[in-house]
């Protein structure tokens, strides 16, 4: 198992980490005999960085993780899990949560401990106002939390705003090979780094969305180059290219895909790609753009917009929508740019003054664009669904 350093704290660890999110199920829950093997076989083959959270597989993850860490385990890993922002609304709220992932997880200490999912600047400032940063610190002073981190899903410009904002020990981001030029994406990824920032990728298959339901056209071109690397491999391998990732996690379901990205995990190097595999992904890329609804490429010249609107995300999701078959995209939408979000950024916000078109580089008609966002992913239910969703979790 091939490691990198965290430049931050000097520490190992395996460029493979377990996500604890898509553990193998039976029977509506965790199979847990399964998943236990999983972990220790994953440990035995030199993963040491496990990743999970409150609210994983109904609150069972952190459970299940801590379970199979007992008998020694413990020692041999680092333990990253999350605080969700939206469950926090007084610093008791947070500290009662705390307390339980300790329990939980059968452990005195958290490794890596993350704000999870900011979407925006604004999340961030309502939980340093109620004193969340303060406390972690406090934590970590006495060495309950040995790093505090965030992980994101929102514009570059908010992922920008909230590294800079504070001295983090770590951040995740959503990084692929579609994803260069959304959320954080890659500037923001080479902004962490020079920042001194560790950097944890989550999401290197899209959810899987970059394994299934590809274009006949992608996988030929794959193929082209190798026979035997298989699409999961080839967007795992673009991922640890880039020496800025010091973590790529990967949600395994069966021993196969553990078995798998082992294998790759302990040969990869990083800016060890040819010239001829750089191609092959300039030509994937080309073809999926070409099959996009709406040919942004995330560059955010367009940005600010004057009413709020998340421009490049919101085109992000109605592409995903079409081009990967995402049936979760509405849902994704509705997370990332209306419901959980202190400033919305949804499309339905336009105001359509039209000071983004006069800047888009693709001539995109971005008003009018927006207008099929609204009708695609927003549609009569949208403002009634997030109007109760924002109401249940307090979000003004």
């Amino acid at each position: 198992m091939n490691i990198r350093v965290n430049q931050k704290n000097g520490e190992n660890l395996s460029i493979l980490g377990f996500g604890c999110m898509r553990f193998p199920t039976k029977g509506g829950g965790i199979d847990e005999p399964r998943a236990i093997a999983m972990i220790h076989d994953a440990i035995a083959n030199g993963v040491n960085y496990f990743d999970t959270a409150y609210i994983y597989h109904g609150g069972k993850s952190e459970s299940l993780l801590g379970q199979a860490l007992l008998g020694g385990y413990r020692e041999k890993v680092k333990i990253a899990t999350k605080l969700p922002p939206f469950m926090v609304k007084t610093l008791d709220n947070a500290k009662k949560i705390f307390a339980t992932q300790l329990q939980r997880l059968q452990t005195g200490y958290i490794d890596y401990y993350l704000l999870h999912m900011l979407t925006d600047k604004a999340g961030f400032d309502r939980l340093s106002s109620i004193g969340v940063l303060e406390w972690l610190e406090g934590l970590k002073q006495i060495g309950t939390v040995k790093n505090i981190g965030f992980s994101f899903h929102g514009s570059r410009a908010d992922f920008e705003a909230i590294v800079k904002a504070y001295p983090w020990d770590f951040c995740q981001i959503q990084y692929n090979y579609m994803d260069e030029n959304n959320q954080a994406t890659k500037s923001g990824l080479q902004l962490a780094h020079s920042l001194g920032i560790p950097v944890i990728v989550m999401e290197p298959l899209r959810g899987g969305k970059l394994v299934n339901n590809l274009p006949t056209e992608v996988i030929k071109t794959f193929k082209s180059y190798d026979t035997n690397r298989s699409p999961a491999e080839w967007a795992l391998r673009w991922v640890w290219n880039h020496p800025e990732v010091n973590v790529l996690l990967s949600g395994m379901s069966n021993e196969e895909q553990v078995a798998d990205n082992i294998r790759i995990a302990s040969d990869v190097v990083a800016k060890s790609f040819t010239q001829r595999e750089l191609e092959v992904f300039d030509h994937v890329k080309k073809v999926m753009i070409e099959r996009t609804k709406v040919p942004c490429t995330g560059c955010a010249y367009c940005m600010p917009c004057p009413a709020g609107v998340d421009i490049p995300g919101c085109f992000s999701s109605l592409n995903d929508k079409y081009l990967l078959k995402d049936k979760s995209a509405r849902w994704k939408y509705m997370q990332t740019l209306g419901a959980l979000s202190v400033n919305p950024a949804n499309a339905s916000r336009c105001k359509e003054c039209g000071k983004c078109e006069s800047h888009c580089p693709q001539n995109i008609a971005i008003r009018k664009e927006l207008k099929v966002v609204v009708k695609e992913m927003e549609g009569i239910f949208y403002k009634p669904v997030v109007g109760v969703a924002r109401k249940i979790l307090r979000i003004k």
